[in-house]
């Protein structure tokens, strides 16, 4: 097989996207990922993250573009998450990426970078291959920073769609108390 086939296997698995890693693994070395860039079979998005021209791509493939722009240990946090699962009415400007550590690199304007050392590896799993915080740490996270009808309307979606437990809601809704906290509030008492 050629190295362009490799790649758009890689691709094809990842909802279009190829790193220069995930190209190593598959026994392709950097310097013919770009070759193939140069030559017009990928589309560079960032450092060593491409888009195969070749592969499908699908609403899921500009979340795992910016993930993977974020580095290793990257994942998608707050209303990101629920763009990703079709919950809620969200249309972010922004794809927020948490990362525990350091990033210097230069990123589109349609990602948001946030360092995030406050996320446990529990908080964090995946959604169609890409990482992404729980709903349930999604909700906390999103719980300060939006009307409380709306999160209520989004918890009470999540729970009927299977994405928490009623346990995970019903301790999520005891955080109110009945009141609107404030962002300080709220993490004071965490």
């Amino acid at each position: 097989m050629t190295y362009r086939r490799d790649l758009w296997e890689v691709a094809v698995s990842h909802h279009g996207v190829v790193t220069v890693a995930s190209a190593d693994d598959a026994g392709v070395p950097p310097v013919e990922v770009r070759k193939l860039a140069s030559r017009g079979a990928l589309r560079r998005y960032g450092h060593g993250v491409y888009v195969h021209r070749g592969a499908p791509t699908s609403r899921l493939t500009e979340p795992a573009v910016a993930v993977a722009l974020g580095g290793a240990g990257a994942f998608l946090q707050r209303e990101s998450v629920f763009d990703l699962l079709g919950i809620g009415q969200f249309n972010p400007k922004r794809i927020r990426v948490g990362t525990r550590r350091r990033v210097r690199r230069a990123l589109p304007e349609w990602m948001a970078l946030e360092s995030r050392v406050d996320v446990p590896d529990a908080d964090i799993t995946r959604y169609d291959g890409i990482p992404a915080t729980t709903v349930r740490r999604a909700l906390e996270d999103l719980r300060p920073r939006m009307p409380h009808e709306r999160w209520r309307a989004l918890l009470d979606e999540a729970e009927l769609r299977g994405l928490i437990s009623a346990t995970e809601a019903h301790e999520l809704k005891g955080g109110w108390n009945g009141r609107r906290e404030s962002a300080a509030e709220y993490h004071a008492a965490q």
